[in-house]
């Protein structure tokens, strides 16, 4: 991942490097590493995952068929 500084501009590329890796999900891994997480407890949060992503397909198809 690479952000350009501007004009010594350190605090603008600081947030548009956050900005980066909040859309990459690298906080969220980064959270998930911090400890042990057994694997039932991984099929579980993967499991609630998949669901709320099935959901959110579900609303956009919805809004845009007029519903």
């Amino acid at each position: 991942m690479l952000v350009q500084v501007r004009d010594n501009d350190v605090g603008g590329a600081l947030r548009v490097l956050k900005k980066k890796m909040q859309r990459e999900g690298l906080f969220r891994e980064m959270k998930q590493h911090r400890r042990y997480e057994k694997p039932s407890e991984r099929r579980v949060r993967r499991a609630a995952e998949a669901i709320r992503r099935q959901r959110k397909l579900l609303r956009k198809r919805l809004l845009r068929e007029g519903y």
